[in-house]
């Protein structure tokens, strides 16, 4: 596959340039327009606005107003950071962020995002939670440091365990892994066999296919998400592919060991399918 849309999501309480530029610059090496999305939702409901008295509404209507400028100014800021570099579109929305994103997800090929507080961001009126939006956007979800700097293509590592999700992953990520010098497809098992091995040369196989240079890597440990978490962080990759495993429980999302670290580990740039 190939990226023709990217949809970058611009959080209202943070810097525009950083992210901005950072989706500006992928955009331009894989081909794609840009799509700017800014979302958020004002503490009061509709319902609260029409019940309240005359002094009340008029503060109510100043709440939506600042959140109206504050949006505009994230659009202009938007523009003045990405103009004349790709094609952009340009969407606000006065919602949650998370609907927001997901709505607007099926216009994308990916959507690009910050998330500094890890796997669940807090106020779910102006920030975006990337664990729900991994698993319900239906599109990868590439999440950036909180550096926000341009997604460097030296060294990817992908984190291989042959199931759906990373299967997924793997195919996805494609024109990222493209633009890598060196592309390292990694399995953790306490007991290494014939089959991982073999599981391993399939996906390396198969990316040579789609013209990347990958080389497997195959590591021993009691712990599977230890022996991963350790690989990774001596790797010193600039970008970690994985699935998102997780599943919903009484409204909330439930994670496996690897997927809650890259949710949760906000100074690297993650690339999650599901």
């Amino acid at each position: 596959m190939n990226y023709r849309t990217i949809l970058v999501t611009l959080d209202i309480d943070r810097p525009v340039k950083p992210i901005t530029n950072a989706a500006v610059n992928l955009a331009s090496q894989v081909g794609a327009r840009l799509i700017g999305l800014c979302a958020a939702q004002p503490l009061v409901s509709p319902l609260a606005m029409q019940a309240a008295s005359y002094a009340a509404t008029s503060a109510i209507q100043r709440i939506y107003k600042d959140l109206e400028d504050r949006i505009e100014q994230v659009h202009q800021e938007f523009r003045a950071a990405a103009a004349g570099r790709v094609e952009l579109e340009w969407r606000a929305e006065m919602s949650a962020p998370t609907e927001a994103i997901v709505e607007a997800a099926r216009a994308a090929d990916l959507i690009f995002m910050t998330a500094v507080e890890g796997a669940h961001s807090g106020d779910s009126y102006r920030n975006a939670d990337p664990a729900d939006v991994t698993l319900r956007a239906g599109r990868p979800v590439l999440v950036a440091g909180r550096a926000a700097e341009p997604i460097a293509s030296g060294k990817i590592v992908v984190c291989w365990k042959d199931t759906r999700e990373a299967r997924r992953a793997v195919a996805d990520a494609i024109p990222l892994l493209s633009l890598a010098q060196d592309v390292i497809v990694v399995s953790v098992s306490s007991d290494p066999d014939a089959s991982l091995r073999k599981s391993n040369a399939d996906v390396v196989s198969y990316l040579a296919r789609h013209n990347v240079r990958a080389r497997s890597h195959i590591s021993k440990s009691a712990d599977e998400t230890i022996g991963l978490l350790q690989f990774v962080d001596q790797s010193g990759a600039d970008l970690i592919v994985s699935g998102a495993y997780g599943h919903s429980r009484l409204r909330e999302w439930v994670f496996g060991g690897i997927t809650r670290f890259l949710l949760d580990e906000s100074g690297r740039n993650r690339f999650m399918s599901s």
